[in-house]
């Protein structure tokens, strides 16, 4: 199973960016929604008194008289009434204001997509990073079981020169001692190997135990690795469309905030029925008389809205709305400069690294002609086992060194391919199966 793919199933953080995303594509449904009128129905029956007075009075709620009731004098006889109404109010214009309600949507759904792909970018590259660090050590295991090799052969002949007289026996007091340090080096290599591993089960839910790395990749490796010139994609940059779609979320805003504040015509209509126990001529009849409906109304009308004030509160939003936009925009120049940063570092990575790796195989085939040397001149008692040792050690120093060379040489890669924009087709190049 790919490693990719593994984190995109299992890590909680893409389930929650997933969620995100489904939430703001509820959300331009409920700004579809929100421009359907609004139809209301109420009914209403009632018993009390009806005593009023002419006159006019701001609307606060339902008041408990809604018409007549004007007598010279309090009448404290009971009446029954009976309304219910039917109401709709749409906005029939409201200048381009729906339009922009659903841009602001469609702008919040695009920075939920980049945001998750933001996300997945980094954690693909931590992924192919933890996979090479691994890859390096999982090599440099094999490496160190070859020092340990080298110094239980170096045990043998000391045991074997040691036997027949011809050495003294500290040498094999030494060459133990060397050989403990060996198995001590290899015991930390593989501790280092076992936290990647438990890093990668933590970012791809798969298990420490069954993440194993195939090292045959270091040897199909060429002395000097080809240069991968993948092309240069920094536009579609996920790290850059993350702020690309912060700056154009301020951009809708200030559209959104410059419709809010136009005029609005309404188009409204209402028909109610209803019913009175007290007649037109003022007369009082039984209570059961209003409980059913008397006289049917109808109103419909357009009305046309504004706050004369609305001036002042789009001049207030707009100017905190802008200096967000230009927050967002030096925010994603700094992030552009960033990674422009890191392409060059990773240009000069790649550089250095190549002129390393072309030394490389002169320094290890020198390294093992050395150390075959020096075994056969200590055999033969020419020189001390300080001489073989330190030739030992130079070997391993350089198989160390070939290992680091060539994963400084993917490293630096994968720097470019991150700040690019081009690291799909740096992970395509790699086979991150476990």
């Amino acid at each position: 199973m790919n490693l990719i793919d593994s984190s995109k199933a299992n890590l909680p953080l893409f389930r929650q960016k997933l969620a995100l995303i489904k939430a703001a594509q509820a959300r331009i449904t409920a700004t579809r929604h929100s421009f359907l009128p609004t139809l209301q129905g109420a009914e209403q029956l009632n018993i009390g008194t009806d005593n009023s007075l002419s006159g006019a009075v701001f609307g606060l709620g339902l008041l408990p008289s809604a018409s007549g009731g004007i007598n010279a004098v309090n009448n404290m006889d009971p009446a029954t009434g009976n309304v219910a109404v039917l109401s709709g109010d749409y906005e029939l214009v409201n200048f381009g204001l729906n339009g922009a309600r659903l841009k602001a949507a469609r702008a919040d759904l695009a920075i939920n997509h980049a945001d998750f792909n933001k996300d997945l970018y980094a954690v693909k590259s931590k992924v192919v990073l933890l996979y090479l660090n691994l890859l390096k050590y999982e090599i440099k295991l094999t490496t160190d079981q070859q020092n340990i090799d080298r110094y239980s052969s170096i045990c043998k002949v000391i045991r074997a020169l040691s036997g027949s007289g011809l050495i003294a026996g500290a040498d094999s007091s030494m060459a133990n001692a060397e050989l403990a340090k060996a198995r001590i080096g290899y015991n930390q290599t593989q501790g280092i190997i076992n936290q990647y591993k438990e890093q990668l089960a933590f970012v791809t839910g798969i298990p420490s135990q069954q993440i194993i790395v195939d090292t045959s990749f270091y040897g199909h490796l060429h002395p000097i690795p080809p240069v991968m010139n993948f092309p240069i994609d920094s536009i579609r940059n996920p790290l850059l469309d993350y702020y690309n779609a912060r700056k154009n979320i301020f951009r809708t805003n200030e559209l959104l905030i410059r419709k809010s504040y136009l005029p609005k015509i309404h188009l409204m209509a209402s028909a109610w029925a209803r019913g009175s126990s007290i007649q037109y001529n003022n007369s009082y009849q039984p209570l059961s008389t209003g409980l059913g409906y008397q006289r049917y109304n109808y109103l419909a009308g357009l009305a046309l809205t504004y706050n004369f004030l609305n001036g002042i509160y789009r001049k207030d939003r707009l100017a905190e709305n802008r200096n967000e936009l230009e927050a967002s925009e030096q925010e994603l120049e700094q992030e552009r400069l960033a990674l422009q940063s890191q392409t060059l570092q990773a240009d000069n990575d790649l550089q250095i690294s190549r002129a390393n790796l072309k030394q490389i195989p002169v320094q290890l085939s020198s390294a093992e002609v050395v150390y075959k040397q020096k075994l056969a001149q200590y055999k033969a008692g020419l020189i001390s086992l300080i001489d073989l040792t330190n030739a030992s050690f130079v070997l391993y120093r350089s198989q160390i060194d070939y290992i680091e060379a060539n994963t400084d040489w993917y490293l630096a890669l994968l720097n470019k391919a991150v700040s690019t924009g081009t690291l799909d087709q740096f992970i395509q190049s790699l086979n991150l199966e476990y």
